[in-house]
């Protein structure tokens, strides 16, 4: 069990959960808007490609990171459109988000660089140093050295969990998804809270995607998002929408994750650990559906 648990571990369960954890801070804010978003997974796909495009041209990862943020706010307001303005059902614009983004980053990945399935950068997010906590054994070992969006992530979590439930701006947001017409009375649009949730939602995951691409590896490939979308929305689900305790689902999620790749070593087979992850968000999502008929039997 030592030679399993060890710093290389938990420093990929941190490099994993990432990415899913920046995805979930954003699918909870339409979450709270009442809206269903199952298409972050196309929206961490379409931020992935453009970090890893932008960096190719400026040889800048902040000048990706920064792209794929202002797509993912564009591809945001896309979802907004049909969804809040056009009525639209969002599983099935959600859906259809996640299929366009597929096809288009391979087209693009073929009709701008002239390859199929991976293309690599020079570029990559840098890591952080923490100074003297780095010197503490194994947890040091754990902490420092990762990737700035590592240590981002957690405070974006406190400030996204201080916004949510400390500020009137998250009550309003609160509001829309759960009393709407009380909020109209107010004079305060519910369209506009959901229009607003659904371009922080898409911010999220553009920067999940520049993390995805340019802090955990430096490239991108066909299909890399590899449903981390889902699972980010199984974490919001899991966490009733609350920013601290769906970190903690993407930390169990890049626990298992890291778990599988670490059984690897010991020729278990590929295909076998890659199921892990997945399958324990399907047990997450099943205990959500069982307390939450547990609960209205009691009522």
């Amino acid at each position: 069990m030592g030679n399993i648990f060890t710093v290389g571990l938990f420093r990929q369960m941190l490099r994993s959960a990432t990415p899913v954890a920046l995805a979930a801070l954003g699918g909870l804010m339409t979450e709270h808007a009442g809206i269903m978003n199952i298409g972050m997974d196309g929206m961490i796909l379409l931020g992935a490609f453009t970090a890893v495009a932008v960096s190719i041209v400026t040889g800048s990862a902040f000048a990706g990171t920064l792209a794929a943020i202002l797509v993912g706010i564009l591809v945001g307001l896309f979802f907004a459109l049909f969804v809040v303005k056009f009525k639209s059902d969002e599983f099935i614009i959600g859906t259809a988000l996640n299929i366009f983004a597929g096809g288009l980053t391979t087209f693009l990945l073929w009709a701008i660089f002239g390859v199929r399935g991976t293309i690599r950068t020079q570029a990559g997010l840098p890591t952080v140093n923490l100074g003297i906590i780095g010197k503490i054994p194994f947890l040091g070992e754990i902490l420092s050295g990762n990737s700035l969006f590592v240590y981002l992530t957690v405070g974006l979590v406190i400030l996204m969990w201080a916004l949510v439930y400390r500020t009137p701006l998250g009550f309003w947001i609160r509001a829309s998804g759960e009393h709407p017409a009380t909020l109209r009375t107010a004079g305060i649009s519910p369209e506009r809270m959901k229009w607003l949730s659904s371009t922080l939602c898409g911010a999220f995951c553009g920067l999940a995607g520049a993390q995805l691409a340019l802090g955990n590896v430096t490239m991108f490939s066909e299909g890399m998002s590899n449903s981390r979308g889902y699972v980010a929305f199984a974490c919001v689900i899991f966490g009733g929408a609350n920013p601290v305790k769906a970190y903690l689902a993407a930390l169990m999620f890049g626990f298992f994750d890291a778990l599988g790749y670490r059984l690897q070593e010991y020729n278990i087979s590929a295909n076998l650990t890659s199921m892990i992850p997945y399958v324990i968000t399907v047990c997450m999502m099943v205990y959500v559906v069982v307390r939450g008929s547990r609960k209205k039997a009691k009522v």
